[in-house]
């Protein structure tokens, strides 16, 4: 696969992750689950705890930062993409679990796909 693929797929989950986590966390967006207004309602609409957020916010961060530095260390970037390929699953069964319009689970849906595409260009040596 070529690396510019990959490497722009790293960037867009990072910094994507980035805005949603640190910029847009506390506001509404088209894509928040069951028509909630910021990230913690998105997460009692999921029926997850405030603490259930954080753990999770610590998580995406994490992983946003391993394809970052995975750039100039390869093996951190599958690490990261495959954390965050899992996360973005989950997130894909949450909006499931609420009966979200494919709009709203579009998001989650191309991160997890840039994730295999890290996960996996990344991973063969």
């Amino acid at each position: 696969m070529s690396h510019n693929l990959v490497l722009i797929s790293q960037l867009v989950i990072a910094f994507g992750i980035y805005n949603v986590w640190l910029l847009r966390a506390n506001r509404a967006t088209e894509y928040r689950g069951g028509g909630a207004q910021n990230m913690e309602e998105e997460f009692r609409v999921y029926g997850l705890s405030t603490r259930c957020m954080k753990v999770v916010k610590i998580f995406k961060l994490s992983f946003a930062t391993l394809l970052l530095l995975g750039v100039l260390y390869r093996p951190l970037a599958c690490v990261g993409a495959v954390g965050m390929g899992g996360l973005m699953l989950a997130a894909v069964v949450m909006h499931a679990k609420v009966h979200d319009p494919i709009k709203k689970t579009l998001p989650a849906l191309s991160l997890l796909a840039l994730s295999l595409v890290v996960a996996f260009s990344t991973s063969a040596g």
